[in-house]
């Protein structure tokens, strides 16, 4: 009982303000802190000159960003204004520019420029189906950027993807690393192909030579024994010859003596 009576004296009116108060501060720390995560959220944007003659791709966090990275993109060493491309509206607070939706069409304005309509803008209607492509850059290094694809059913259902190549410059790389590789290994490939080819060709005619060698030696030996069988033949006609002129010549002897 006494404990409960020193707790309740605890509950004074001072003391109850200090824990609102705290409590107070505390959730309005924490509300800013989620309010600056979210800001530094990335946004993407398309912004065009006053005569719509040029447009490009910029992502920024907050106002002041996106009018510094505008300012360095077109050029202009002071920027007017920012509004919207399709109304004139100004954006000129951050609370309105966390506000706008991705790929939202903005016109850079310099002084002395002011917002005009769409010289050509068509009359309204409905669209069943609409694709909206957008390649964009957050770093000038980037190889190939990133592509936000946006597509809407009757101008009031849409769905959004936003495809990040980050590592494109190096999967590229990567494959022609590997194309190299297999270009190298495919030369190798055919060059020992072609040699074992080569081989195989040598080995048919080194046979096909073995083959013809023992053919040429028979015929070279049968050509010698005819030219031997002739000079014999010419011997024994020679002898012949000899023996029929002795015995010629013999006759003719005895017939003198007589």
């Amino acid at each position: 009982m006494d404990y409960a009576m020193k707790s309740l004296s605890l509950l004074t009116p001072s003391s109850l303000s200090k824990c609102v108060s705290a409590s107070v501060s505390a959730s309005a720390s924490m509300t800013q802190q989620l309010l600056s995560g979210r800001a530094l959220r990335l946004k993407p944007f398309r912004v065009t000159n006053a005569d719509r003659s040029v447009k490009k791709g910029i992502m920024a966090d907050a106002l002041k960003d996106l009018m510094n990275k505008v300012s360095d993109s077109f050029s202009v060493p002071c920027v007017d204004a920012l509004v919207l491309d399709e109304d004139g509206t100004g954006v000129d607070t951050d609370d309105f520019f966390q506000t706008l939706p991705d790929n939202t069409v903005l016109m850079v304005l310099e002084n002395g420029h002011r917002w005009t309509p769409h010289p050509c803008r068509p009359k309204h209607r409905i669209d069943v189906a609409k694709l909206t492509l957008d390649l964009y850059k957050t770093n000038p290094k980037d190889f190939i950027g990133c592509l936000n694809m946006k597509a809407t059913l009757y101008g009031a259902y849409s769905v959004s993807y936003d495809l990040r190549c980050y590592a494109a410059k190096n999967m590229l790389k990567e494959a022609l690393r590997w194309t190299i590789f297999s270009m190298q290994a495919t030369g190798h490939i055919l060059l020992g192909s072609s040699c074992y080819i080569e081989q195989l060709l040598e080995d048919e005619e080194q046979v096909e030579k073995s083959l013809a060698l023992p053919q040429e030696g028979r015929i070279r030996q049968l050509q010698s024994m005819l030219r031997s069988k002739k000079m014999r033949k010419r011997q024994t006609d020679l002898i012949q010859h000899k023996k029929k002129l002795m015995s010629a010549v013999h006759i003719s002897g005895s017939r003198v003596g007589d």
